[in-house]
């Protein structure tokens, strides 16, 4: 039969099976067929083939990966390779804050960038934007994400605000909740299904930075709240609630790549003086350099592409 992941960890994974059980499974033959090798085989959102265990129904084994319509991965520094967080999502919801943990537009852009990378389709979501007056300047890189045709989405699970917005865009799709350690991923989910309880967390004091809360990436089926329904019962969402990441590393993405996942950088790429060989920093008649004079490519965006082209090649993930 045919189950889906909702999460995994050990090498055993918790999937939710077509006839309706929840089974507790391992890979048969320990090592699943892909094309790629990663640092966890599985991830929330797969689907895979099952088989029953004769003796206990709740347990199984996994024949079978099916082929993913598509992944969300990081550069996972312990094991060497990629990591899967998320698989077959009709969202990638990039959560940052204005503040609590300190906001960090080059955080947003590296997944903004491995979105593209990934075809994947990315929604940026400001919670506690309630605390958007301790930090106004956070409002013009917003519209900068605007202006470059993502979507951006203010909310805040303290106060409710935008988040009937929110479970409208959600509802009867998958999305991945993914972003830094605090900035309250746990507390939304907590919010869109009051009866699902997820363990949130109090920021570290010394470095304003969140603790891990969510060690595990778990997909949930959350029965949206009424009180963000108008009343209706049985509004359905799904959501992958990944771990708390402090450092974003890139996957599959060379530095002299990286201009083709910045969206605005593509209609002058090729078109500088010195083709594809300019590096955009210091040769004459760059088209990129004279995109950014001209208004066409923000400071703020260039800045941060030179920042993460530096990141990529000396392995450094900081800010």
């Amino acid at each position: 039969m045919q189950g889906l992941v909702l999460a995994g960890t050990n090498n055993v994974f918790e999937v939710e099976c077509e006839d309706g059980t929840n089974r507790s499974c391992t890979i048969k033959g320990k090592v699943l067929k892909q094309d790629k090798q990663y640092y966890n085989p599985l991830a929330p959102g797969d689907l895979v083939v099952v088989e029953a265990d004769e003796i206990d129904s709740e347990k199984g084994q996994i024949i079978s990966l099916v082929p993913r319509k598509n992944e969300f991965v990081r550069w996972n520094v312990k094991g060497r390779c990629p990591q899967l967080l998320a698989a077959n999502i009709d969202y990638m919801i990039l959560v940052t804050t204005p503040t609590e943990p300190p906001f960090r537009p080059r955080f947003v852009d590296r997944e903004l960038a491995q979105a593209e990378m990934l075809g994947l389709n990315p929604v940026i979501v400001c919670n506690k934007y309630d605390l958007i007056n301790d930090a106004p300047e956070v409002e013009d890189y917003l519209q900068i994400w605007e202006n470059l045709g993502y979507k951006v989405m203010r909310l805040s699970a303290k106060t409710g605000e935008g988040m009937t917005e929110f479970v409208d865009l959600i509802e009867d799709h998958l999305s991945a909740f993914v972003g830094q350690s605090g900035v309250g991923k746990s507390s939304l989910v907590n919010v869109l299904d009051d009866s699902c309880v997820l363990k949130t967390g109090s920021l570290s004091k010394k470095y304003g930075r969140g603790n891990h809360t969510t060690t595990k990436g778990t997909l949930n089926h959350l029965e949206l709240n009424t009180a963000l329904t108008g009343g209706v019962r049985g509004r359905i969402a799904s959501i992958i609630d990944t771990p708390g990441i402090r450092r974003f590393m890139l996957d599959g993405i060379e530095a002299e790549d990286l201009q083709l996942y910045f969206r605005e950088f593509k209609p002058f790429i090729g078109k500088c003086k010195f083709g594809m060989n300019c590096t955009h920093t210091s040769e004459p008649e760059c088209a990129i350099k004279e995109a950014v004079e001209n208004g066409d490519i923000t400071e703020e965006r260039y800045e941060s592409w030179e920042r993460i082209s530096y990141q990529i090649k000396h392995k450094t993930w900081d800010d």
